[in-house]
């Protein structure tokens, strides 16, 4: 059970074009109404939505991981406070106010969701995926996580706890995953390459894909 409330809201009961999921077209009905209201400039949404997707991104979340790989203080700081550790590398603010990282170990893999709605730290991982937003995703990453995290194609050992951390608008969540093996002689910047969105998610391991996290899964049926 989870009792929380959330700063996230959708919008409802609008129709939409077929072409569009239902997430999409319930944002897409919510824009054309406040713009013909004049309360929003769409020019500006739009730079709102550039900024995330192609300036912060993952980037943000990969430099913290990395920094944790490589300096054993910062992943002490990280531990203790997140959130301050984050802010001292400048990425702060908007739903990402109040953060705590989980470490990933040889016993237990870490996997973030919202249950209610769509919380997530975007200053260090730009805009939600399409999936992570899915009824199904939260549901059942908190019901069968295992069987979740197989669909990304990712298996981890029968022994290995899984750990589902509930994100909500007081506090969201940063997965710091496991070094992968080999990696020693890396910098901050090859060690960031590493480490991608679904990573800091939990629903991919380090080193597995790039930072654009193509592949994932659309939506869990």
């Amino acid at each position: 059970m989870h009792d929380h409330d959330h700063d996230d809201h959708h919008a409802r009961g609008h129709d939409h074009d077929n072409h569009y999921s239902d997430m999409q077209a319930r944002v897409k009905a919510l824009e054309t109404l406040l713009t013909e209201k004049r309360l929003i400039d769409p020019a500006a949404i739009d730079a709102i939505v550039e900024t995330y997707e192609t300036k912060v991104g993952p980037r943000n979340g990969a430099h913290v991981v990395a920094k944790a790989w490589s300096e054993a203080d910062f992943a002490d700081w990280l531990k203790r406070d997140a959130t301050a550790a984050i802010a001292s590398l400048g990425y702060a603010g908007r739903q990402g106010e109040h953060m705590r990282a989980v470490f990933n170990t040889p016993e237990t893999h870490n996997l973030i969701v919202c249950t209610l709605c769509s919380c997530y730290p975007w200053s260090v991982l730009g805009l939600p995926p399409v999936w992570y937003k899915a009824p199904a995703y939260r549901s059942r990453a908190v019901i069968d996580p295992r069987g979740v995290l197989a669909e990304f194609g990712l298996t981890l050992p029968e022994g290995k706890k899984i750990r589902v951390w509930d994100s909500t608008a007081e506090l969201r969540y940063l997965v710091i995953p496991e070094r992968p093996a080999g990696t020693e002689g890396m910098d901050e910047q090859s060690l960031a390459g590493l480490v991608s969105r679904d990573a800091m998610i939990g629903t991919a391991v380090a080193g597995s894909s790039k930072i654009s996290a193509a592949g994932s899964p659309e939506v869990l049926p």
